[in-house]
C-alpha cells in the first residue's frame, strides 16, 4: 500500500544499512559462508567465531541495537515531517538484506531513496560496496537515489564521544605501583585491507580526523589512532592493530589507555570480544589500567543529527520535492 507524504507528494524512502549479525547460533555456518563470498569457513574458523560469540552470551547484541537505532532515526524524521520519510533496515550478510529494504520502499510507494550507513567512516571497499547494493536495487526499481557517504566529523557524533572518552578516563584506576598516572587514548576502527591505501582511500584519514576532534572536546593530549578486528586472510591489513598498540604502551611506560571504537556505532563482536575480552585481557596482563567507550547506540543526539543529514541529502538532491527540514 502506498504512502504520500504531506502536501501529496510520494514519501522519501530511507535505507539504513549496517553490516548484519546471525539472529541465532545456528544461523553462524550461513553467516560466515555469507562474509566469505559463498564459500564455507572450514571447521576450525567456525569453531573460533563460534568461541568468540560463546564468549559474549552466544548471540551478538548488534540486531537488537541496530533496530534501536533504526527506530530513533525513524522517530526524528518523523518529528521533521509527518509523513516524509518511510525507513527500512538493510543488512549487508544478514536478513533483512540491503535489497530487501529498498524493495519494501519501494512496493510503499517511496518516491526516491536516501541510503545511510551506520558507519561513520567512508572507504570504497566498506560503505562504498553498501552503497553501491542499495543504488543498483533503486535503479532496478526505477528510483532515483542519493547518500550520506560518511558523518565522520559530525559535531553530534564527536560531543558524545568526547563526552564518554571523559567518562572512561574517569574510570580509570591508579596506578598500583604508585607511579604517576599516564594515561593514553587509542581511538579504533575495523581494519581494512591495506590496498586500499593504494588509490587514496579516505578511511584511514577520516579516522583521524574523529580521533582528533574527540580528543580536542574531551582535553585529551596523548592519543593516536589503531585498528582492530582485521580479517583472516592472506592480504596485509590496516595496521598496527589494538593489541600491538596495547603491548607498545605497555613498554612506553603507559599505565592505562581508553579505548574509543570510533569506528563502531553499536554494541557487537568487534567491540564486545575484541576489546571487552581479548583487549582488556591483555591489558590486565601488561599491568595497564584499561576502559573502552560506552558505544553510541541509539543516542538521540547521534539519531536526530542522523535523520538532519538524511533530510539535507534528500533537499539536495530533489530540492523541488523537499521543504526545509532544519
Amino acid at each position: 500500500m502506498s504512502r504520500a507524504a504531506a502536501g501529496g507528494r510520494a514519501p522519501t524512502g530511507v535505507v539504513v544499512m549496517d553490516y548484519g549479525t546471525p539472529s541465532s547460533p545456528e544461523e553462524l555456518l550461513a553467516y560466515y559462508t555469507d562474509i566469505r563470498r559463498g564459500r564455507p569457513p572450514s571447521a576450525e574458523q567456525l569453531a573460533d567465531l563460534r568461541r568468540r560469540y560463546d564468549a559474549i552470551g552466544g548471540v551478538s547484541p548488534l540486531a537488537r541495537c541496530t533496530a534501536a537505532q533504526v527506530a530513533a532515526i525513524s522517530s526524528a524524521l518523523e518529528t521533521l515531517e509527518t509523513g516524509a520519510f518511510l525507513v527500512a533496515h538493510g543488512s549487508k550478510h544478514s536478513s533483512p538484506r540491503i535489497e530487501d529494504a529498498v524493495d519494501a520502499l519501494a512496493a510503499q510507494g517511496a518516491g526516491r531513496i536516501v541510503g545511510l550507513v551506520l558507519a561513520p567512516h567512508y572507504s570504497r571497499l566498506s560503505v562504498g560496496d553498501y552503497l553501491a547494493r542499495a543504488r543498483a536495487r533503486a535503479e532496478a526499481a526505477g528510483l532515483p537515489s542519493t547518500f550520506v557517504e560518511s558523518w565522520h566529523n559530525e559535531p553530534a557524533l564527536v560531543e558524545v564521544l568526547a563526552e564518554r572518552v571523559t567518562e572512561a578516563f574517569a574510570s580509570l584506576p591508579a596506578p598500583a605501583d604508585g607511579r604517576r598516572a599516564r594515561p593514553e587514548l587509542v581511538v579504533t576502527a575495523h581494519s581494512l585491507p591495506s590496498r586500499i591505501l593504494e588509490d587514496g582511500d579516505p578511511y584511514p584519514d577520516q579516522l583521524a580526523e574523529t580521533a582528533a576532534l574527540v580528543a580536542e572536546r574531551a582535553g585529551v593530549a596523548r592519543w593516536r589512532t589503531g585498528w582492530q578486528s582485521a580479517g583472516r586472510t592472506p592480504e596485509s591489513w590496516l595496521g598496527p592493530d589494538i593489541l600491538e598498540i596495547i603491548a607498545r604502551l605497555a613498554d612506553e611506560g603507559v599505565t592505562s589507555v581508553v579505548v574509543c571504537p570510533a569506528g563502531f556505532t553499536s554494541d557487537h563482536l568487534e567491540v564486545r570480544y575484541d576489546l571487552d575480552v581479548e583487549a582488556s585481557s591483555l591489558a590486565r596482563r601488561l599491568g595497564l589500567g584499561f576502559a573502552r567507550t560506552e558505544s553510541v547506540n541509539d543516542e538521540p543526539r547521534v539519531a536526530r543529527a542522523l535523520a538532519l543529514r538524511v533530510a539535507a541529502a534528500a533537499e539536495e538532491a530533489w530540492p523541488e520535492t523537499s521543504r526545509d527540514l532544519r
